[in-house]
Formats: structure tokens, sequence, C-alpha cells
């Protein structure tokens, strides 16, 4: 294989249907038609959308001139002794950059957390030498604002000018753009016609990760390589067997994708928002779960509802439904590959792949709750430093097997979803483990409020077959937002309530699980999970 090129094993029980349903979306053209940017594909109701969202088929070729640009910037930079690159983002804005820097082994500092510990430690490093670059596709994501502020005014108490420090990217006229045009900072102007989940190889993925030193012009390179192959109306194209098989497999009840990334550098975490975001609406889609690839070998995930795929592995692996696949290739090129992938996917599914209703939701109570003041609800039991939110049950473990009495055993997953410092605190991702073990069901991991730009979409848009368990704290110390009349603690506080609420909107189980001390909480934690 060419290291730029794709290749995708299939194993597939369904193989007769499959073979239909490939030999049909090639004389239909699919393949071809998106690489055109047709946007018919997905109906009349997504042809608005659709319109306006397919610019990402050749960003190969239009995204050319920034790399000179990008890297005359650094080299400036790096002149003036400023080498450290902070990422301030969310969603699309942050995964992308994070995947292809973790890659190609150079250091990039993401910060896509309103968690005021995380915050404070970001803004106490290396500060006179970073360049932060604060990316927003609509110029008024408030965790990004945020972020911003803090820089802005960390940068103004050490006596240094933000104009020299920041970087922006951003849709034209976007309030960010207006903005920051007006207070001298470098603006990156994306392609409005891109949406943030298909960003990686706009302005979004490719300044921060240029500016970080990443090899942005090979992952062009390898993306564009892939191209032909991936546009091609035929049954070698490995895009479209993938997009097929998902599509396929969903139909059939298996609806979740189980994600065990060799090279462990972000690329399932990527995926997963592609995914989710894309296909979790009108009740149907399908759940990403990352695991470990060693998970993978020595624990099988897979369910009977699972497809699982090995990134960067060369065979597909046993799957427990007989669905699973074997991707690897250059980074760019997967890239691509998925993305296309998602979209023929969303096709068979019969949604549109390039909206996310369900988003918006959370924001909203989130909103509210910060007007109203902090969460009003009190702890409904306390025990050794942990107190649980939405149960009826009078102990800790109690209070676990009610919300795992909702789940069901044939369909079910649990959604992890843990408030707190996660580059301080990494080893509480151990849990999803701990969970997968006890109930024999896919558990997905999100850190909170990034998976909020990820699979939060699916968990409101999805099929209502979750069970939800939150992690929050109090910070070890707080920190105002600058100008705002919200602290950072305030913010990330309302924003998992804020979820909370709309999920038991939507009748989702929910149940909070808030940490006195979360730097000593992991032991008690792990043992009351373990059951």
């Amino acid at each position: 294989m060419a290291p730029t090129s794709c290749e995708v094993t299939l194993a597939i029980p369904s193989e007769h249907e499959f073979e239909q349903t490939l030999h049909r979306a090639i004389e239909e053209r699919v393949s071809s038609r998106i690489a055109d940017a047709d946007p018919t594909l997905w109906g009349k109701a997504a042809e608005s959308e659709a319109k306006i969202r397919l610019a990402w088929t050749s960003l190969a070729t239009s995204s050319r001139p920034l790399v000179e640009e990008i890297t005359t910037l650094r080299e400036e930079l790096v002149g003036r002794d400023i080498d450290h690159v902070v990422l301030c983002g969310m969603g699309g804005s942050s995964l992308a950059p994070e995947v292809i820097c973790a890659s190609a082994g150079v250091e990039l500092t993401v910060l896509d957390s309103s968690q005021p510990d995380m915050v404070r430690r970001a803004l106490a490093d290396r500060l006179e030498r970073s360049v932060v670059v604060v990316s927003s596709k609509s110029g008024g994501t408030v965790e990004t604002d945020s972020l911003k502020r803090a820089y802005e005014q960390a940068f103004t108490d050490a006596g240094l000018d933000p104009a020299d420090h920041l970087v922006v990217v951003t849709d034209p006229d976007s309030p960010l753009d207006r903005e920051a045009t007006e207070a001298g900072y470098r603006v990156f102007r994306a392609d409005p016609d891109v949406g943030g989940r298909y960003s990686a190889l706009t302005a979004f993925g490719l300044v921060p990760s240029g500016l970080a030193g990443a090899p942005i012009a090979q992952l062009l390179d390898e993306a564009e390589a892939a191209q032909p192959g991936i546009a091609d109306d035929s049954g070698d194209n490995p895009a479209l067997r993938l997009g097929v098989a998902l599509g396929v497999a969903n139909r059939h009840g298996v609806d979740k994708l189980v994600l065990a990334d060799q090279n462990r550098r972000g690329l399932g975490d990527w995926i997963e928002q592609l995914v989710a975001e894309s296909t979790g609406k009108q009740g149907r889609g399908i759940l990403p779960v990352v695991v470990p690839f060693e998970n993978a070998v020595n624990f099988n995930p897979s369910t009977a509802d699972t497809v699982l795929v090995a990134l960067g592995g060369t065979d597909a692996p046993e799957a427990q439904s007989g669905w699973s696949a074997g991707v690897r290739g250059g980074l760019g090129a997967q890239m691509l590959l998925w993305e296309t992938a998602v979209a023929v996917a969303g096709r068979l599914i019969e949604i549109n792949p390039f909206d996310q209703p369900d988003v918006e939701s959370a924001k909203k109570a989130a909103r509210e709750l910060l007007d109203g003041g902090s969460d009003p609800d009190q702890p409904d039991l306390e025990s050794n430093g942990i107190a649980a939110f939405g149960t009826k049950a009078q102990t800790l473990d109690l209070a676990v097997d009610e919300l795992l009495a909702f789940l069901d055993l044939f369909h079910g997953y649990v959604s992890v979803q843990a408030y707190l410092d996660r580059i301080g605190l990494p080893e509480y991702a151990g849990l999803r483990e701990v969970l997968a073990r006890r109930t024999g069901r896919p558990v997905t991991w999100g850190w909170g409020p990034r998976f909020l730009h990820s699979t939060g979409q699916y968990h409101k848009g999805g099929p209502g077959t979750g069970v939800y368990l939150q992690l929050t704290s109090d910070p070890v110390d707080d920190l105002p937002v600058p100008g705002r009349d919200f602290t950072f603690g305030e913010f990330i506080a309302s924003q998992a309530a804020g979820d909370a609420h709309v999920l038991r909107e939507h009748g989702r189980p929910v149940l909070r699980l808030h940490l006195a001390d979360p730097s000593t909480a992991l032991p008690d934690l792990r043992e009351l999970l373990l059951g």
C-alpha cells in the first residue's frame, strides 16, 4: 500500500445485501456526486443545508494557499521566540488539530474546556512564548470566547500586547472576525461552506497544526492522492465500501461503531465527533465508542449490535456481530475517507449528515442557568465525599444500580460524562473499562464540556437507548471570566446541569455524582462502579 492511500478490509455477514446496496450506489454515482458537491443526494429536506456544506470535498487543492501563509507566520513567530502553540476551540475546531499534531509528534496545547483548574494551568504555562489560536466557526462559541478573554487579560497583566500573541480562525464576517480585526489580531478566514466537523483540512485544522510544526503540506498531499479513488464509482472505492457497510449494518440494528485506535493518537476521537454529530438525529444514528486498541485484543468490547473497527489494522478483527473493518492509510487520506463514508452512510440511514439540530438545546439550558444563578439542586444523598443527584436510592451503590437498571442489555449503552480536569486527571478515563466489564455493553467516555460538541447531538437526537452518568466537582480554585458576570466554575456547572436537564426532558435517565475532592476520589469511585 502506498503511504498516501487508504485500505479498508471488511467482514460482512449480510454479504448479498451489502453487494446489492453497493451496486446501487455505483449505478447512482454516489461517490462522484459527493466529490462534485451534489446537494440533492440526501433528499429535499437536506438540500438547502447540503448546498452550503460540501466544499470539504475539494479542500486538498483549495487549501493549498494556506500552507505558505501559515509557514511564513510560524517563521515570524519563532523568530520572536514565540514557539508554544495553544489552541482554544471546541469540537471540530480542536479535535482535528489534536490528532494532526499527535500523529506528527509535535506539541500542541489544546484548551477545549471551561474547567477552571485546566484553564488556570494553561495560562501559567510559558505565557510570554505562547501564540494562542482562537478558533470558532460561528464566532460566538461561549467557551472559546471565555478562553480568549482569559488570555487577553493574562497577556495584558504580563505587559504583553495580545495582538502579538493571538491568532484567530473563524468564518468571514462572524462576530469574532469583526472583533479580532478591530483589535489588530491576525485573522484566518475559513471556507464558510464547510461544517465544523468536516473542517480538518481547512484553516481550522491547518493553522494551529502548521504553527505547531506539523507537516500540513504532506497532509494535503495524502488527501489529494486518495481523492481519485474516493471519488471513483466502483466497487474498489474504500470510502464507498465502508459507508455502505455502516449503512447496511445500521438497518440490521448494528448501530454502534467501536473504534480501536492502534496508534493512540486521537484519530478515534476525531471520528467520534464526525460520526455521532452527523448521524445521531431523528431517533436514528451510529454511536461511536472509542476504546484502547489493546482492549480489542485482550477484552473484545464488541457486542451483537456493534461494528468493530481497528484503526491502523490490516485485517478486520473478529466481532460478535460479524461486522468489522480494518482501516489504515495516511492521516490526510483517512480524513477524506471517513468524511465520505459518513456522508454515504447518512444517505442510507436517511438523515441529513450536515446539520446538528439538538446541539443548541444544551447551550440554551446552560445560558438560562447562568442567567438565573447556579444549579439550585440539592444532593439526594451523600457519602464518603461523593454526592448523588437524580436518584431515589438510599445509598450510592443502589443509586448506580438504579441507573444501570434502565440499561437495555441488547441495545443500550452507558455514557460517562466527566466534567473534570482532563489534563490533570487523565486516569479517570479508565472508569470506562470498569463499566464496560460490569455491564457487558458499549460504554462511551466524554470529557465535559468537550463531548457536548461531539456525541452530545447523538445523546439527544439518536436512539433513546442510553443511560447517562455525570461526574462533576468543584474546582480547586475558581477563575473569573473577564468582562462577564460569571466564573469558569459557574459556567461548567451550568453546562453539566443544563445538559442533564435536556437529557431528562428527552426521557433519558441521568445520575450525577459530585466529587468533593477528585484528586483523592478515584479509588472509592472505581469501587462504587465495580459493583
